[in-house]
Order: C-alpha cells, then sequence, then structure tokens
C-alpha cells in the first residue's frame, strides 16, 4: 500500500500497525477540509521516521503540540502540513529535508520564523500565516527557490532587506500585519505584479506609510520612483 487516509473525529494517535508499512509514500491523518472538524492527536510518535519513502504528510486540524526530531530522516519528504495545529517550534531536523518544497504551518503557535526554513533550498511554498510572527530572520534569503510566501495575520513591523532577494517570489501576502514601510529595494521583486494581480500580493489591513497604499497600486515602478524621489531630496 503506496497511500493511506486515516480518519476519525476521535483520533488520537496514528496506529502502530502503520510503521510496519514501510513502501508508505503518502499518509494523511487530517479531516477534510471542508467538514470543519479537528482531530485530537497531540503527539507524532519518533517511530515516523520508520516511513523513510513518505513523499507527503498531512497533518492539518489535530492539536499537535510537538513535533520528534525523526522528522528530520524523512528524506523523501516533499510536501508537510502542518497547519490548524498547537505548534510552539519546529525541531532543526526540519533543516534537512532537502526534497521538500511545499510547508504549511498556518494557524499554530509559532512567534518566529523557524531558522532551519532557511536552510530549504528546495522549498517553493510556505505558509505561515496566524502565527504571531513579528520577525523575519535575515537567512530567508537562503530561500532562493522559494515561489510562494504566505505571512498573513502575524506582528510584523518591517521586512528585511534580504527578503528582496527572493527574486522567483510570485506570490507574497502580507496582510493584517503591523507593517509601517517596504524596504527600499522592494522594486526589486519583477516577478510580483502587485499592482495588477491581488492574488500576487496584498498589504490590506497595514497601516503602510513609506509607501503609501496608492504607490503599491502602481506596482514596481512606482516604488522605485517612489524611494528614488526620496534619495534626490
Amino acid at each position: 500500500k503506496r497511500k493511506l487516509k486515516i480518519s476519525g473525529r476521535e483520533l488520537l494517535s496514528v496506529p502502530t500497525q502503520v510503521f510496519g508499512l514501510d513502501q508508505l509514500q503518502v499518509l494523511e491523518m487530517s479531516p477534510e477540509r471542508e467538514s470543519c472538524l479537528r482531530y485530537r492527536m497531540e503527539l507524532l510518535p519518533q517511530e515516523i521516521g520508520c516511513l523513510r519513502n513518505l513523499t507527503c504528510l498531512y497533518m492539518d486540524s489535530n492539536n499537535l503540540k510537538k513535533i520528534p526530531a525523526e522528522i528530520g530522516t524523512l528524506s523523501c519528504l516533499e510536501r508537510l502540513t502542518l497547519s490548524n495545529n498547537s505548534l510552539s517550534s519546529l525541531p532543526a531536523e526540519i533543516g534537512t529535508l532537502q526534497r521538500l518544497h511545499s510547508l504549511h504551518l498556518a494557524n499554530n503557535s509559532l512567534t518566529k520564523l523557524p531558522a532551519p526554513l532557511c536552510q530549504l533550498r528546495s522549498l517553493t511554498f510556505l505558509d505561515v500565516s496566524d502565527n504571531k510572527i513579528d520577525t523575519i530572520p535575515p537567512s530567508i534569503r537562503h530561500l532562493e527557490k522559494l515561489e510562494t510566501l504566505l505571512l498573513l495575520f502575524n506582528s510584523l513591523e518591517g521586512l528585511p532587506e534580504d527578503v528582496c532577494l527572493l527574486r522567483n517570489l510570485h506570490t507574497l501576502w502580507l496582510g493584517n500585519n503591523h507593517l509601517r514601510s517596504l524596504p527600499a529595494a522592494f522594486w526589486e521583486l519583477v516577478n510580483l505584479d502587485w499592482g495588477y494581480n491581488y492574488c500576487s500580493c496584498n498589504f490590506e489591513g497595514n497601516p503602510l506609510e513609506n509607501p503609501p497604499p496608492e504607490v503599491c497600486s502602481r506596482g514596481p515602478e512606482g516604488i522605485k520612483d517612489y524611494f528614488s524621489s526620496l534619495r534626490r531630496i
């Protein structure tokens, strides 16, 4: 069996028989998104490391409070979804998942963007929305393949200049933070078309002053001209 879905409103733990399925590639233990259910599992066992062939692990909408260090042994893992749990931290070993390209962490209890994420060179989709993150480490520049970054509903007051080095970004959602300014080099994110496609980039719910929202709506050239004019003053 290569794919397994385990469901149940009273799901408290991973059945031990699962860890004997060494050829398993997809393991899903999340309720259907439309159901608004939440499972009761609080701990992902260390034995998860036995499933060395896993490529996808779906653990959304449980009550997970800890991810074991053994997650780092899943060298084939490409997609990991942990949204809607109770995680306050991630193990450093998550930085060893070099094939991981999609990581969902929305709606947990994280207070900062975990530094090990910056080691994930294959990451293309990172969702850390609604975690009350208040800062982004400059080391985010190492995620050079990142295409989608969702940071909605956090407590960000600013962005590091290093964000402007993520030249492959196509989608950047910054809504409902505390941003008052953007880095001067923000216009260099040329694959964003925030002035023309709301789904590509949005600042809604931020008290932006520098540059003001009407400048942002004009896209990269508008932002470039705005900061150029400030330098001339």
